[in-house]
């Protein structure tokens, strides 16, 4: 499971910088960084409730 979410986040990341590269595709970063957001608050809760 850490891998999947790890694997996201990485899938993420590479969205949300290639929508800063890219001009015009600044509605990919914006989507990229709403999704890392949320990857890493679900791979926290996740963690969290195995504790």
């Amino acid at each position: 499971m850490v891998y999947f979410i790890l694997v996201l986040l990485a899938i993420w990341l590479i969205l949300a910088i290639l929508g800063i590269v890219i001009k015009g595709l600044f509605w990919l970063a914006v989507i990229g960084g709403i999704l890392f957001v949320a990857t890493a608050v679900w791979g926290w809760l996740q963690n969290r409730q195995r504790l």
